[in-house]
C-alpha cells in the first residue's frame, strides 16, 4: 500500500517549549502540526521543578519566532538578563505560547503516546518503508487511537526517567524498596516538601548542580530548623574535583552556587563522603543505610538521588533508531556532547546532520537528544528546531556541523535549563 503523506501533519510528541517551538516554525514554513502531551497541560515537567531557578537568563530560554507571535498579541517580554525559576518559565512563556489559538487548536493534554511505528510495517520490515506513513498510538481521554503523521518530532525530555543510585546503572539492591524515602531531582527543600526534610538526616547524592541546589536548600533549611545533618555523596576521590568555579563562567548562576556550596563546605557545614559507589540500601532501625564498597554510610532519615536522567527509548521501539551506544544520543552528534571527552566545553552548533536516524522523518529534540550527556541549554534545542524544520522542507539544506577544535572548558554549554 502507497499513499501520499505530504498531507499528514508532522507529530510533535511532548509541549514543553521544545514541542511548542517546534510547532511554531513548522506552521511558519507552512507544515500543519499536531501536539501530544501526556499532561494536563503544556510544560507539565516543568511544574516538577517550578522551584528551581535556572542558570541561563530569558534571553537564552525564549525562541525568537514564538516571542514574535506571543508580541501580535500583547505579550511583554521578560526581563532578559533575569534567571527564571522553573515556574516563571511556564507562567510567563510556556502556557501563552501553548494558549495562543494557533498551537492551542492543535495541542491535545491528557494525550501519552505509547508507540510509534510505521503503518504496516514493523521495525524488520523494509520494503516501502520510508513512503509509508508514521503511526502513533495514542492513550487520550477517550480510549486508545492511531494518529497518521509525514513526521515525528520527539520532544518528551528526560525528566521523568532519573538515572538509578545504583552504581552500575541498575538500581541497587534495595533501591525499589527504599523508594518512599528516595527523592530523583531537585525536592521542593524550601517550600512544599519541608516537613518531609526538617529536623532530619538527608544523604544527597550526585556531583552535579541539581545535588549542589539541593544541597544549599538544605542548609537553608537547616539554618531556621534543628537537629538536620546533611550527608554529601559524590564519586569522586576529591571534592575539589567536583567543586572548581571557573573564573570565566559565562553562567554566572552557576558559579555563584558553586561558590556558596564551597563556602558550606570550609565552614563544615555539610559532611563529605568520596568515592561513593552505592551497592545497597538497608533498613534498619527506622533509618537507611547506605553500602559502599566495604563502608557503610551514616543512616539517614531521607536520601535525594541528584544523579541526572535518561532517555526512555520503549517508544521508537518499532522504528529504527540510530544511537551512540554510551551517550544514547544520535550518533553523529554523539562525539560533539560526549561528557567523556568534554567537561562541557564549546559543543558547536548543530542540526539535522547530526540529528539524523536510519528512520527518515524521525527526529529527537531538545535535552532528549543530548541522551545521558548532562550538557544541554534550551537555545541548543531552538537551533536544533531551525534545522530540522529547514530539512523536512529542504532535505538538500542539511549541512554538518563545522569541527569544534576549541579546548574543553566549562563555561559554555552547561545549564539545567
Amino acid at each position: 500500500m502507497s499513499r501520499d503523506i505530504t498531507s499528514l501533519p508532522v507529530a510533535i510528541i511532548g509541549a514543553g517549549p521544545i514541542g511548542l517551538s517546534a510547532a511554531v516554525h513548522l506552521l511558519e514554513a507552512g507544515f500543519e502540526p499536531i501536539l501530544f502531551e501526556s499532561g494536563a497541560h503544556a510544560g507539565a515537567n516543568l511544574a516538577s521543578w517550578g522551584h528551581v531557578r535556572m542558570f541561563s537568563p530569558w534571553s537564552w530560554n525564549i525562541d525568537a519566532l514564538a516571542a514574535e507571535l506571543l508580541q501580535k498579541q500583547g505579550w511583554q517580554a521578560p526581563n532578559a538578563a533575569a534567571y527564571p525559576t522553573g515556574a516563571e518559565f511556564l507562567d510567563r512563556y510556556v502556557a501563552p505560547l501553548a494558549a495562543h489559538p494557533s498551537i492551542s487548536s492543535r495541542l491535545h493534554v491528557d494525550s501519552r503516546v505509547t508507540h510509534v511505528s510505521r503503518q504496516q510495517h514493523d521495525v524488520l520490515r523494509s520494503g516501502g518503508r520510508d513512503g509509508a506513513p508514521f503511526v502513533l498510538r495514542v492513550e487520550g481521554p477517550d480510549g486508545p487511537r492511531d494518529v497518521l503523521a509525514r513526521a515525528v518530532i520527539d520532544a518528551t525530555g528526560t525528566y521523568q526517567t532519573p538515572n538509578w543510585i545504583g552504581a552500575h546503572g541498575i538500581p541497587a539492591i534495595g533501591e525499589q524498596v527504599a523508594a518512599e524515602v528516595i527523592a530523583y531531582g531537585v525536592p521542593d527543600i524550601r517550600g512544599t516538601q519541608a516537613a518531609e526534610y526538617a529536623g532530619k538526616s538527608v544523604l544527597v547524592i550526585g556531583s552535579g548542580h541539581s545535588a549542589l541546589n539541593a544541597l544549599q536548600d538544605l542548609i537553608a533549611l537547616a539554618d531556621r530548623e534543628e537537629g538536620m545533618r546533611i550527608v554529601w555523596g559524590v564519586r569522586s576521590a576529591n571534592i575539589e574535583e567536583v567543586i572548581r568555579p571557573a573564573p570565566n563562567d559565562e553562567l554566572e548562576e552557576r558559579k555563584a552556587l558553586e561558590l556558596r556550596i564551597k563556602a558550606l563546605l570550609e565552614e563544615g557545614r555539610i559532611e563529605v563522603v568520596t568515592e561513593l559507589a552505592v551497592e545497597a540500601i538497608e533498613h534498619q532501625a527506622g533509618r537507611w543505610v547506605v553500602q559502599s564498597g566495604e563502608h557503610r554510610l551514616p543512616a539517614v532519615d531521607r536520601i535525594i538521588a541528584a544523579t541526572g536522567f535518561r532517555p526512555s527509548l520503549g517508544l521508537l521501539s518499532e522504528l529504527r533508531v540510530s544511537l551512540d551506544p554510551a551517550t544514547q544520543s544520535p550518533i553523529k552528534l554523539a562525539p560533539l556532547i560526549d561528557p567523556n571527552q568534554h567537561s562541557c566545553g564549546s559543543v558547536p552548533e548543530h542540526g539535522a546532520a547530526e540529528l539524523l536516524h536510519a528512520e527518515p522523518g524521525l527526529f529527537i529534540l531538545g535535552i532528549k537528544s543530548y541522551g545521558r550527556a548532562p550538557t544541554f541549554l534550551m537555545r541548543t534545542g531552538y537551533q536544533q528546531i531551525r534545522s530540522v524544520v529547514a530539512a523536512l522542507a529542504d532535505p538538500a539544506s542539511i549541512r554538518p556541523a563545522p569541527t569544534c577544535n576549541a579546548p574543553a572548558t566549562r563555561n559554555a554549554c552547561s545549564a539545567p535549563a
